[in-house]
């Protein structure tokens, strides 16, 4: 089967093609890449009502260490991203997956909080080399109709590694202490690491870029002068704020009255990331067939509808809702993602690293400032604060569909 003729205005060289060998390589190791960057990103966040007992923390507090990590990687997305335009994506992103497992080795002999959140800014400015530069390394090297389907791999990829990071370290430390958990997730990232470095085919479609100061400037204005880019880096920020919101302070929820649930049966709720593998994986290439402008929307409504639903009292319905929602985020985030790669034919790596770059910003900043909805009305201020977030992207996403259904109609 030949896989559909590229735009005219794509002038890469002929790509990596899903169903072949080099293929089935490049997809093992981008699994391993997103395995690795989300199990070290977001393995501290069932911890963080330990860290609260432990280090004698509020709940805002201690999810600092999330928020330290994602805010510290979003604003290293541009340099990352730059540096990968010289040296190449490959090197990069493999020196960044070993440079930050190694940081979160060096973070489980750390007892001091200040010291701890040091460390997990840190390792978000090491993870920086992953997520903006493999976006830029998918579309450079793989043929635009295999493109959908391999974004979705490396998502898929991070969410098995914020599933399996999340539940390994509540387990591990469920028996052996946070300190051992942390460790453990460290020399599981060096291992992807080797694997990655092993499995990556070497760049095929890479052509080096110096920037300066001035250059950078006019690819910036380049890039927020298209109509749709802008939109579509709010609606990172939203996805991932609201997302990452519901899931730092899930922990706390359910460890209180009525559900009582302890460290262990918690952690097993993430779980739940599976979910968003598959979603990923298959929205990204359905979004790719029938258009992402025309599907962008449900994945956000469903994450609404399931935000909605956690509010309520049986638990059973809490984890319905919960799971609702990560289905959402990672189809949208497939989506959203995807439609970056595929827009910005030039300047994909800035493009691609100013879409993280508010999607990680998201996180952090909406992330944090929840904690502030959860001391004052405890859960339902959290699920109110989020669906308010959520009603806020099903808006962009129709944005961003009227922009498409404009641009459709001046070509004809």
């Amino acid at each position: 089967m030949h896989s559909p003729a590229r735009p005219a205005n794509d002038n890469r060289p002929a790509g990596i093609v899903r169903g072949t060998k080099e293929y089935r390589h490049l997809a093992f190791a981008l699994l391993m890449a997103g395995f690795s960057t989300f199990a070290l990103l977001y393995a501290v966040q069932p911890l963080l009502p330990v860290f609260s007992r432990s280090f004698g923390i509020s709940a805002a507090n201690a999810s600092l260490a999330v928020s330290f990590s994602t805010g510290a990687m979003a604003l290293a997305f541009i340099p990352a991203g730059i540096l990968s335009d010289r040296v190449g994506r490959r090197p990069v992103m493999i020196a960044s997956l070993f440079v930050s497992a190694l940081l979160t080795i060096a973070s489980a002999v750390v007892t001091d909080w200040g010291a701890q959140l040091v460390l997990r800014a840190l390792i978000g400015l090491a993870l920086a080399g992953v997520p903006s530069v493999a976006m830029a390394y998918i579309a450079e090297e793989v043929d635009h109709g295999s493109l959908g389907a391999a974004m979705g791999l490396y998502i898929a990829g991070s969410a098995i590694g914020g599933m399996t990071g999340r539940i390994g370290v509540t387990w591990v430390s469920h028996f052996t202490g946070w300190q051992v958990a942390i460790a453990a997730i460290g020399v599981a990232g060096l291992v992807a690491g080797l694997i990655f470095l092993s499995s990556a085919p070497r760049s095929r479609g890479f052509h080096a870029a110096h920037h300066d100061v001035g250059s950078l400037a006019t690819a910036t204005r380049r890039l927020f002068a298209d109509r749709a880019l802008p939109w579509l880096y709010l609606e990172g920020c939203l996805l991932l704020g609201t997302f990452v919101t519901i899931y730092n302070y899930l922990g706390f929820h359910l460890e209180q009255p009525p559900y009582g649930l302890g460290q262990a049966a918690i952690g097993s709720i993430f779980f739940l990331y599976i979910i968003g593998s598959f979603s990923s994986a298959w929205f990204g290439t359905l979004a790719a067939r029938f258009g992402r402008d025309r599907l962008l929307w449900m994945p956000v409504a469903a994450m609404a509808a399931g935000i909605a639903l956690s509010e309520a009292r049986s638990l059973w319905l809490v984890i319905v809702g919960v799971a609702v929602t990560t289905g959402g985020l990672f189809a949208a985030h497939s989506t959203a993602s995807g439609w970056v790669g595929a827009r910005a034919t030039r300047d994909r790596a800035l493009a691609a690293a100013f879409y993280l770059l508010f999607y990680y910003l998201g996180s952090s900043l909406f992330g944090a400032a929840g904690g502030l909805a959860w001391d004052a009305y405890g859960w339902t201020g959290v699920v109110l604060y989020c669906f308010i977030l959520a009603a806020a992207a099903v808006g962009v996403a129709f944005r961003l569909r009227h922009i498409a259904a404009v641009e459709a109609s001046s070509r004809n």
